[in-house]
């Protein structure tokens, strides 16, 4: 019988607001108590003045009990974060893949392609991945094309991944082995783009997607590699639960190797493709709400629109010098209808993706419409992801029908100035209304959308109050208190999750799973908030990252 006890520090029970306890105790992955400020000072016969140790205690007839104290040394303890929305293939599969994040020329692009080429060695035929490059970064503020890349890597097939992941660019080669021509027909909610008769390499959305998707994928070794190197990256950032955000058919292989293999440190939640519900899940039927090697299926995942910086988001109203264009939908009402449906009938959670308010307003009037049909859907705690644009006007709705919204609040940070161009400073000063959501009493969680950024907890707690853009401007009218945004990865998300009596909070009979900080984000200048170093992620009372 093994126990822990954590004492000596700022210990945040995230149960009731800013309560700090003196001690915890764990034993065998769970909380087992907390002690009281005034209690510490000797716990089970153990002084804590002495500092870190471990005491052995045998009972005659009796098991020896262990006990190893950890003395904090006035750091921050709080309960682990949990990732609310993020690609954990994904980020795995960009590890594989040429970084284009800090590009800021289509010349940048050409020679990281060419370098990344060399300095692999990858021969004639290889496909060539990039991902994360920005249009609005770039000095052209346009797409790349597909002569660009020609030029980059005349002999391999290219493709490109915006930033958003709702866009991209295919080289020459790589449209003709996927067999794209101009007479290609477009899916309906995606565009194939066209000049003077011939595919420019670019495509959005649905058409992005399917092309994307038949990209030949990575060896399981290497993809191997990059799962063991994510969940080590997701635990540097004090995450111990992270999210599979649309889990097609052709991921079932790689989580099928990861599950017999037993390579899951971290809780992976799962949200299949809706429209691959029927194959998808009688083969998740194990999985299904319940946790197995640390996965579990958690529910459905829908798209109802595209990205605010690259255009694609549905709106009411239209973007800034564009007459009256609107972005566009990707489902009809009809389907929206069907999936929603289709989740209550499965008794899964859905996840919709809406970033326009045209989109809020079509998955919130599904909402209603499957509720008036007397299904029982407000039980499942059906999530709004993103919702950068979700309007004041909504946030009633969007309450009544139980919709949780899980805010990508760093977009403040990365795209504001997008939104204030694409948008206006009035509309853009609302992005990600998380103030709204706490005016309303709503409960809602942040996410990092993985791996358009980093999944960085304690940089999105910064971007949430402080709302600064990256050119400097102050979109502060949604900003939230410090602890209203730690509420949002910690105990909120576990609700997200249903995992409220798991995770979430420092509580008798929850996991161990806890995030140790250098400094209290309660006490320290709200501008200091990203600089935050996390010094040890626990998982189930087990060290799984530890700052060197």
């Amino acid at each position: 019988m093994n126990r822990t006890v954590y004492f000596n520090g700022s210990i945040l029970t995230m149960e009731k607001e800013r309560e700090t306890v003196g001690a915890v105790v764990t034993q065998d992955g769970r909380i087992t108590g907390t002690k009281a400020a005034a209690s510490v000072s000797v716990i089970s016969g153990f002084d804590a003045s002495c500092g870190s140790g471990t005491v052995a205690a045998q009972t005659p007839g009796k098991e020896k009990e262990t006990t190893r104290f950890i003395d904090l040394k006035g750091a921050a303890m709080l309960p682990a974060f949990l990732d609310s929305h993020s690609h954990f293939s994904g980020y795995a599969s960009a590890q594989l893949q040429v970084p284009l994040e800090e590009a800021v020329s289509f010349e940048e692009i050409a020679d990281k392609i060419r370098a990344h080429i060399r300095s692999r060695n990858l021969p004639a035929g290889t496909w060539i991945i990039g991902k994360g490059y920005d249009h609005n970064q770039l000095s052209e503020h346009a797409h790349p094309t597909a002569a660009l890349l020609d030029q980059a890597a005349p002999d391999n097939p290219v493709m490109l991944q915006h930033q958003s992941c709702h866009m991209g660019v295919f080289n020459t080669m790589a449209l003709r082995m996927l067999g794209v021509t101009a007479q290609t027909p477009c899916p309906s909610g995606g565009r194939i783009a066209i000049e003077n008769g011939q595919p420019t390499g670019y495509m959005e959305e649905n058409a992005f997607i399917a092309y994307q998707q038949k990209v030949p994928m990575p060896s399981m070794a290497d993809l191997a590699a990059a799962y063991l190197t994510v969940q080590d990256k997701y635990a540097s950032y004090g995450i111990t639960t992270v999210q599979e955000g649309m889990l097609p058919d052709q991921l079932l292989p790689l989580y099928q190797m990861l599950l017999e293999r037993d390579m899951l440190k971290l809780d992976v939640v799962g949200f299949a493709d809706a429209k691959e519900a029927s194959g998808l899940l009688p083969k998740l039927a194990d999985y299904r709400r319940t946790y197995k090697n640390h996965f579990k299926l958690g529910g459905l995942k829908i798209f109802l629109d595209g990205s605010p910086q690259g255009r694609t988001a549905w709106m009411r109203s239209p973007y800034a010098d564009s007459d009256d264009y609107c972005g566009y939908n990707t489902l009809t009402d009809r389907q929206a209808e069907d999936f929603i449906r289709l989740s209550v009938k499965e008794n899964l959670q859905i996840l919709a993706h809406c970033n326009g308010d045209a989109a809020a307003a079509q998955y919130l009037r599904a909402c209603s419409k499957i509720e008036a049909e007397g299904l029982p859907l407000k039980a499942l705690r059906p999530v709004l992801v993103h919702g950068q644009l979700l309007g004041p006007d909504q946030i009633p709705e969007l309450k009544r029908l139980g919709v949780i919204p899980s805010f990508f609040a760093a977009h403040v940070y990365y795209w504001g100035d997008a939104h204030i161009r694409n948008f206006g400073i009035e509309r853009a000063s609302h992005i990600s209304p998380a103030a709204a959501a706490l005016r309303a009493d709503i409960p809602f969680t942040f996410h990092q959308d993985t791996p358009v950024i980093e999944p960085d907890m304690l940089e999105t707690i910064w971007c949430s109050v402080n709302r600064l853009t990256k050119g400097g401007s102050k979109l502060t009218a949604e900003a939230i208190p410090v602890m209203d945004a730690l509420r949002a990865v910690t105990i909120n998300a576990a609700y997200q999750y249903f995992e409220e009596n798991e995770k979430g909070s420092i509580r008798p009979g929850k996991r161990a799973d806890f995030v140790i900080l250098d400094k209290n984000p309660l006490t320290v200048p709200p501008t200091e908030l990203k600089n935050i170093r996390v010094l040890q992620t626990i998982k189930d009372g087990e060290i799984i990252y530890e700052c060197r």
